[in-house]
């Protein structure tokens, strides 16, 4: 059947009657088919893609890649290093130890009890020093400004809390960087060398009051005992008189340190010549040649001759 304009109609759809019932027994077994289907394409996706052989279409699998710079689950290698960043070194933090020294424990070292107990007994000590007074807090402020601290240099109420603490000193950050030269911290080594104090003076705090500190070199390394340069010097003028009688007292154990050295170096030279020698000497008599006679031949004027084997060196012998 045709329109007015003589275009062909579309014919109504059929109707298709199914001999098939929707009973619940049919729908299961759909549903399973489906199921079974479903499995067995994504076990051929699965081997597809384990392998790199062909399909049946002679297509190369989704999941395989040809690239020659591709990397593969088989030769997958660490990324290299850019050295536009210059040297640097790659540690996995979370298999180091904080050894509180001011170093980390190198990756697969263990720590044994000794260090661990030594670690501790250093961290009790700068804990104990540390301890804040059962008093009235350091950083109170009163309300009558003629009762709080000040810094004896600029007056301000904003002092270091950590050198009145420690060294009953009371003066601020600014004045304690802009005064180096009375206010910086001094170690044991340099009291000891600059100053000429003993290890009993400095191990008094009631003498000369110290700051422990942990010691950057090992944690179980003893604590660092930090001086207040003033203090120490006020305690070695004290001590020695002046600053020019320490000053002689530092040139003269100088020269004689330097004096025992040369003496030292003098008689390691005596003994190393004498050795040399020796050895010369000893060496001269073991190649001195020893003659080694034959028997005694007599000539036609009736001496005696004898001859040396080794070197030829003959002697007239004269028989009584």
């Amino acid at each position: 059947m045709a329109d007015t304009f003589g275009r062909p109609v579309t014919p109504p759809p059929r109707t298709i009657q199914s001999n098939l019932q929707s009973t619940p027994e049919n729908v299961r077994q759909i549903e399973i088919n489906r199921l079974k289907a479903k499995a067995a394409q994504r076990q051929r996706e699965s081997e597809a893609a384990a392998s790199s052989v062909p399909n049946a279409n002679r297509k190369r699998p989704l999941g395989i890649t040809t690239s020659p710079t591709a990397p593969t689950p088989s030769s997958s290698r660490p990324l290299k290093p850019d050295s536009r960043f210059g040297k640097y070194f790659e540690y996995d933090l979370s298999k180091m130890v904080n050894s509180k020294g001011g170093f980390l424990v190198e990756d697969g070292e263990e720590v044994d009890q000794d260090t661990r107990r030594k670690e501790m007994e250093r961290e009790k000590q700068r804990a104990v020093q540390n301890l804040e007074p059962r008093t009235l807090p350091c950083t109170a402020i009163f309300l009558d400004p003629s009762l709080n601290p000040k810094c004896q240099e600029c007056h301000t109420i904003d002092i270091d809390q950590a050198l009145k603490k420690v060294f009953g000193c009371l003066v601020c950050k600014k004045c304690q960087n802009e005064r180096p030269e009375r206010y910086s911290l001094l170690t044991k080594t340099e009291c000891k060398q600059d100053y000429l104090l003993t290890d009993p003076e400095l191990r008094d705090h009631e003498l000369l009051p110290h700051l422990l500190k942990a010691n950057p070199h090992k944690s179980t390394y003893a604590n660092m005992m930090l001086f207040l340069r003033y203090q120490v010097e006020e305690f070695a003028w004290k001590k020695w008189g002046s600053p020019e009688a320490l000053d002689a007292e530092y040139e003269r154990r100088t020269a004689e340190k330097k004096k025992q050295k040369n003496k030292k170096f003098e008689q390691s030279l005596k003994e190393l010549r004498k050795r040399t020698k020796e050895s010369v000497w000893q060496r001269r008599k073991d190649e001195e040649h020893r003659h080694v006679f034959g028997q005694l031949e007599r000539g036609p004027d009736g001496t005696g001759q004898q001859v040396c084997h080794e070197c030829g060196f003959t002697i007239d012998v004269e028989e009584l």
